[in-house]
């Protein structure tokens, strides 16, 4: 009898032990990270600001939109988050310098950030142009020359572009916003060679159409009248049958630039309801 109540007691503890480890095992934790998002006013990029805080990380909102950016910073400050708001342009390289100085140390860099133009080649005016390059390129370019330096002092640190579909297929009538993501996704590859030996990881995912306010107002630009066709028409262009949510695109942001990714640099994941395999 005493033995079948040890037997039992050491089979009841073994069991509370593991299951108690268990629940202390929380994944993609970003507890003492500090992130910096640029685009974090709405969209792609505020979905990641709200996840990264949700998950421990202090978020550093970059955008232009201040008004955008302080709405996110309430959203995480009424949740017992913490967020830090900046208003930047970032195709000054000047102000993106003074401002990623400012915040001292950066683990984490998402840039979100971004526009879009609809035309061929002959429908893109030399302004056209440049205004996708300076943003869409450029923009990148300066977040990550700044990041870079202050993650090299810490040997560490972690960067997530969002390139496209379109740098992996052909889309119509965007020349321009093909340009600008075939450079991101080039620059991705460059940047995580050059700084694999300072612990710097860099990576980029290609998402397609994602449901966020900046198709909103492209659809209400580009076809006046015709939102919803236009809309069915993009969200049918996914072989899944329909938009991404921007907290989608987020939880695989959140895996790439968490610890559980570590062995992971120089990758771009489409995610993309199945447009670049299975439109077909």
């Amino acid at each position: 009898m005493w033995t079948e109540v040890f037997l039992f007691l050491v089979e009841f503890n073994f069991f509370h032990y593991h299951t108690r480890q268990l629940k202390r095992t929380r994944m993609f934790q970003l507890n003492g990270k500090i992130a910096a998002i640029t685009g974090s006013g709405s969209g792609i990029g505020k979905a990641v600001a709200l996840l990264f805080a949700r998950q421990g990380a202090e978020v550093h909102l970059v955008d232009l939109n201040e008004e955008a950016i302080n709405a996110t910073t309430n959203e995480i400050e009424q949740a017992n988050g913490k967020a830090v708001p900046h208003v930047c342009n970032v195709t000054n390289q000047q102000q993106v310098k003074e401002i990623f100085n400012s915040i001292g140390k950066i683990d984490v860099l998402v840039n979100s950030a971004g526009v879009s133009h609809v035309g061929n080649i002959e429908m893109t005016s030399d302004d056209d142009f440049d205004r996708l390059y300076k943003v869409n390129v450029k923009g990148v370019y300066n977040c990550m020359r700044a990041a870079v330096s202050l993650m090299k002092q810490n040997r560490s640190g972690v960067i997530l572009n969002l390139a496209s579909i379109a740098n992996h297929v052909g889309i119509p009538d965007r020349f321009a916003y093909s340009m600008t993501k075939g450079a991101v996704y080039a620059m991705t590859l460059s940047v995580s060679k050059d700084y694999l030996h300072d612990g710097i990881r860099c990576n980029c995912i290609s998402p397609a159409r994602v449901h966020t306010p900046f198709v909103d107002g492209f659809l209400k630009n580009n076809y006046p009248g015709k939102e919803e066709e236009m809309f069915d028409k993009l969200s049918k262009s996914q072989p899944i049958g329909r938009m991404a949510k921007p907290e989608e695109i987020a939880h695989l942001i959140l895996y790439l630039c968490s610890d559980e990714a570590s062995f992971i640099t120089g990758c771009d994941y489409p995610i993309d309801g199945g447009f670049i395999n299975l439109n077909n």
